[in-house]
């Protein structure tokens, strides 16, 4: 693993040709639809303003089998939440025999737990906050009295924010676990970290996983909540981070030996909180498809290196691949043999 900055002509030896009629898988049926739509059209124009033959999917509204008899080559995953980031459409594509973008289905299935998420890092050594997985609002109650106020109260498996509270008393438990089993039944409760926000996305470069500079987040009131990430214009994005050089060359091994504990590929980013009162950094979450939309950060963290919108795009895409060598030497079984 490496921390260094990525090398802006890291694509210049890209057949475009190579890589074949491509879907960019987008849509589809989570509760984070509408910021996968906008990651997916953001994708879709970057890689066809590089000569890709790509072409919109949205697999909320068109049957997974139509990527087979239609031919694609490989796909670009541009879902979030659930059926696009937990490893069940990774499993299709497996089956499929059709290379894709980002990590395989066991790592994207365990990132995607934040519970199975915490206990692997814990068990590497890696430091995240103390946290309770609860299934009651008595459970939440008795949480905080162990982890303290303020705690998150969240879904165990959602992303950007989705069904999160952070509670300060104990009245506040019983709504909190409420919103939170709206959209999973299984609900976290976790120690909430008093500092400075901050992400940091990991790129598979020649075959290493490499960290791009760190970003320091800071939204309005500290609450960096669905509204900021993706709409609002209020929360301000610092890369270069700011942060002590040390501290940053810290925060990025941190993340990187977090992926390499998912075994995770391609491409992901990391959210670490570090602590006012010693900054020591903490491992809040892993994310296996991340945001492209102009709000994104991944995105900003490569221009920051020097790569572009388009060329990241492209770049990602090129790394897809299936999980299995056997799968992959049956795609091309099927190709030579004329099949679809």
């Amino acid at each position: 693993m490496s921390a260094q900055t990525i090398n802006p002509a890291a694509n210049a030896t890209i057949d475009v040709a190579a890589l074949g009629k491509v879907a960019v898988l987008f849509g589809g049926t989570s509760a984070e639809r509408e910021v996968s739509l906008m990651s997916g059209e953001g994708v879709l124009q970057a890689l066809r303003s590089r000569g890709v033959d790509a072409h919109a999917f949205d697999t909320g509204t068109k049957p997974l089998w139509d990527l087979k008899t239609e031919g694609y080559d490989r796909c670009f995953i541009a879902l979030h939440g659930r059926g696009g980031e937990d490893g069940s459409i990774q499993g299709f594509l497996e089956l499929l025999h059709i290379p894709y973008t980002g990590p395989g289905v066991m790592a994207s299935a365990m990132a995607m737990d934040k519970v199975l998420t915490k206990r692997l890092w814990h068990s590497d050594g890696l430091a995240t906050p103390a946290w309770a997985l609860v299934n009651s609002p008595e459970a939440v109650a008795k949480a905080l009295t162990t982890l303290g106020a303020p705690m998150i109260v969240k879904p165990a498996r959602e992303g950007s924010t989705l069904g999160l509270t952070k509670v300060t008393t104990p009245e506040q438990c019983a709504q909190a676990y409420a919103l939170a089993a709206k959209y999973d039944d299984e609900v976290l409760c976790e120690q909430f970290i008093d500092g400075q926000e901050t992400t940091c996305a990991l790129l598979d470069v020649g075959g290493t996983a490499q960290a791009l500079p760190v970003i320091r987040i800071v939204a309005p009131g500290g609450n960096y909540d669905f509204q900021n990430k993706y709409y609002g214009d209020e929360t301000q994005y610092f890369c270069p981070s700011g942060l002590d050089a040390a501290l940053e060359a810290q925060i990025q091994q941190m993340c990187l030996a977090a992926y390499d504990s998912l075994h995770c590929r391609g491409w992901a980013r990391a959210d670490v909180m570090i602590r006012h009162s010693d900054g020591k950094p903490f491992l809040l979450e892993i994310n296996t498809s991340p945001g492209m939309t102009g709000h994104s950060l991944v995105p900003m963290a490569a221009r920051a290196s020097g790569m572009s919108y388009e060329d990241l795009c492209l770049h990602i895409l090129a790394a897809a691949r299936c999980d299995s060598a056997v799968f992959v030497a049956a795609a091309a079984t099927d190709k030579q043999a004329g099949c679809v």
